[in-house]
């Protein structure tokens, strides 16, 4: 049951093209969101549809995967954790972001 401990699997559309960034040790580093989508009808039968977006996160070759074949509007699945963070901005504002980290990719559709 241990593997089961904090793991999101979603499917969803990429919101823009990836963001590459490379650590001074050479790391890549791969930023971008995806959007997930969930319909269902309200009480007056209208059909409404729940868009949420996730910030991922990707590290390394899977950073390269993301910067070689991912753009905007591609469809994949996301499978790794959630991560909570916190930075300051340059006014001195404490931010709270939650991501997920990537560690698996799989590219659908064309």
């Amino acid at each position: 049951m241990n593997s089961l401990r904090n793991k999101v699997q979603l499917i969803g559309n990429l919101g823009n093209d990836p963001e590459i960034i490379i650590l001074e040790n050479g790391t890549k580093l791969a930023k971008f969101s995806i959007a997930t989508n969930e319909s269902y009808k309200n009480a007056k039968g209208e059909k409404v549809t729940d868009t949420q977006w996730h910030n991922i996160v990707a590290w390394g070759k899977l950073a390269e995967i993301t910067e070689d074949f991912l753009s905007k509007g591609k469809e994949v699945i996301i499978e790794g954790k959630l991560m909570n963070r916190s930075y300051e901005t340059n006014e001195g504002e404490k931010r709270y972001i939650t991501e997920i980290k990537c560690n698996e990719l799989l590219m659908l559709g064309k």
